[in-house]
């Protein structure tokens, strides 16, 4: 085998791989964004789950890049372990959606497709279709790799080494060992069997030997899972296990009825297939990937009750003053997919404590209790650690390539993490006013304290409301947060003119009114920051937003 045929084979390799990732990628831009609402909708039930795993990988055309969004959402805490192996078995059975795709030889109107895919990538203005334009074109430059390798490799056939060395595949364990290494290696079992497809279609591998290789290949598939788990939970560890255990049990009972019935199973596949070789790889993939599912899927929590003996114990707690991050998981578990998902679930973490604080720095102002101040001050820390955090993670991932829909809200999120971080700061400042209060004993009088009670009640509503539509984009609240919002601005101007007249009255020392006065300013900032937080997820002007949906 000369020189040439082998640089023909590897670049025909390279854009094989490079169209195939630029496909997934431009899908997963694309439609990633809604095609994780759907997975995080219908994971409840695990066969559904199978079901949307299924269509979710054959959509995005990689079942790493599935099963890599899975580990990430365990390890988040967003989606259950049983769940999770729902979605997985799916993946599965989806990835083999490519072998299929590449079975219908679609080389010679592959260059219709990759000029096409230019011209939307170089000349359209709209992002979304630049992004179905990358989608294009991935698939095009992966039907021209293809033709590349396979007219190298119909030269392979003149060469008796190779004929040899692949003749000698004849060994069953060995050619599943080369699936498994090849597959490791190029991290895609898609592109292992697409190229499995080639050597058979070109004559240089026998079906009954495909067999092996492929399951090799499900086994090889794993490694990418297991790898981004390491930096994990144990949960996500546990999900990558799950992946790993379901790839080599199945095989490991496909090999069995293989090794008993390989010329019936071989009839069987060549009978449903017709003459095309291409056609009988490409089946024989996807049936082998159904059996599994079918096999295993009744065992599916025995399934996961082993990984809790392989990946044992619990993740450990970390004490109050070891801050650490919850939803947002280490840089190995990370998945563009999932990032502004899991940055919005820990905002809404810091968006609670934000609320709990100032509850509590309230309550401290009447009860006085050090205690109980002091675990205010505790907290204030946690949150400015995850301010830097958050804000940290926010800046990484902007760097990447999101979902179109998720890469338009990262500018909201910045914009959130601040305003939780002012309404953290407002309730330390309630608290040293409290300090204050303590050391210099000022007193509040009664109908201080309720004043103050009262507009806490309506900044906690607010805040909470505003909360709520930002984390789960709930507009259920959002002519409430704009009345809530007038309200404690009018609230305010009353309190610092009530208190005025009890000072002119001589009711209030002047010690007690600067704090009193303050802390009616602060709460009614905090209303504005929750407004800020609440009205964060609309691109247009909350006030016209509003008009808009009354008009409708």
């Amino acid at each position: 085998m000369n020189l040439g045929i082998i640089m023909t084979l590897v670049g025909g390799l390279g854009l094989f791989l490079y169209g195939m990732k630029l496909m997934s990628d431009g899908l997963e831009k694309a439609a990633g964004a809604k095609m994780r609402s759907i997975l995080e909708f219908f994971t409840k039930n695990r066969f559904i789950g199978m079901m949307v795993g299924i269509l979710f990988t054959a959509i995005v055309q990689s079942s790493s890049a599935t099963t890599v969004m899975v580990v990430s959402f365990v390890n988040s805490g967003l989606m259950s372990l049983l769940q999770a192996a729902g979605v997985i078995m799916g993946a599965n059975i989806g990835t083999t959606v490519t072998s299929q795709l590449i079975a219908f030889n679609l080389s010679e109107i592959a260059p219709l497709f990759v000029m096409a895919g230019v011209i939307m990538v170089m000349f359209c203005e709209k992002n979304s279709v630049k992004k179905a334009g990358e989608v294009v074109l991935g698939f095009g430059i992966l039907f021209v790799g293809l033709s590349t390798m396979s007219g190298a490799m119909s030269t392979l056939k003149e060469s008796p080494q190779i004929v040899d060395m692949l003749a000698s595949l004849k060994n069953h364990y060995v050619a599943i060992l080369v699936g498994f290494v090849i597959t490791a290696i190029l991290q895609s079992s898609s592109a292992t069997v697409g190229i499995v497809l080639l050597l058979a279609t070109q004559g240089l591998l026998k079906l009954p030997i495909c067999f092996f290789i492929i399951l090799g290949c499900n086994m090889g598939s794993c490694v990418s899972a297991l790898l981004a788990s390491l930096g994990g939970k144990k949960d996500a560890k546990r999900a990558a296990w799950i992946h790993f255990l379901f790839n080599i049990v199945g095989s490991a009972i496909i090999l069995v009825f293989l090794t008993i019935a390989l010329d019936p199973i071989t009839g069987i596949i060549q009978r449903l297939s017709g003459d095309s070789v291409a056609r009988q790889v490409a089946n024989a993939h996807t049936l082998i990937k159904v059996c599994e599912v079918i096999i295993l899927f009744p065992f599916i929590q025995w399934i996961v009750k082993l990984t809790y003996l392989i990946v044992p114990g619990d993740d450990k707690k970390k004490g109050e003053e070891e801050f650490e991050l919850v939803y947002i998981g280490d840089k190995a578990v990370f998945s563009p997919t999932t990032a502004v998902v899991e940055a919005t679930r820990e905002l809404e973490r810091m968006g609670n404590m934000a609320i709990t604080n100032l509850t509590r720095a309230m309550n401290c102002l009447v009860t006085l209790d050090e205690e109980e101040l002091k675990k205010v001050y505790s907290m204030e820390k946690n949150i400015d650690f995850l301010n830097h955090a958050i804000t940290d993670y926010l800046v990484k991932i902007n760097q990447t390539t999101l979902p179109i829909d998720d890469a338009k809200s990262i500018g909201g999120l910045f914009h959130v993490v601040n305003d939780i971080e002012r309404i953290g700061d407002h309730a330390e400042n309630v608290a040293d006013a409290c300090r204050t209060r303590m050391e210099e004993k000022v007193s509040f009088s009664k109908e201080a304290q309720a004043e103050l009670s009262g507009m806490l009640d309506a900044v906690i509503k607010i805040t909470t409301y505003s909360l709520d539509m930002f984390s789960n984009n709930n507009r259920i609240h959002m002519q409430e947060i704009l009345e809530l919002e007038d309200n404690i601005d009018k609230m305010e101007r009353e309190l610092q003119q009530n208190h005025v007249q009890r000072l002119t009255r001589g009711e209030c020392t002047p010690s007690a009114g600067m704090l009193y006065s303050d802390i009616v300013s602060g709460l009614e900032r905090v209303a504005d920051h929750a407004t800020n937080i609440a009205f964060s997820i609309l691109e247009e002007d909350p006030e016209e937003d509003m008009k808009g949906a009354v008009q409708a």
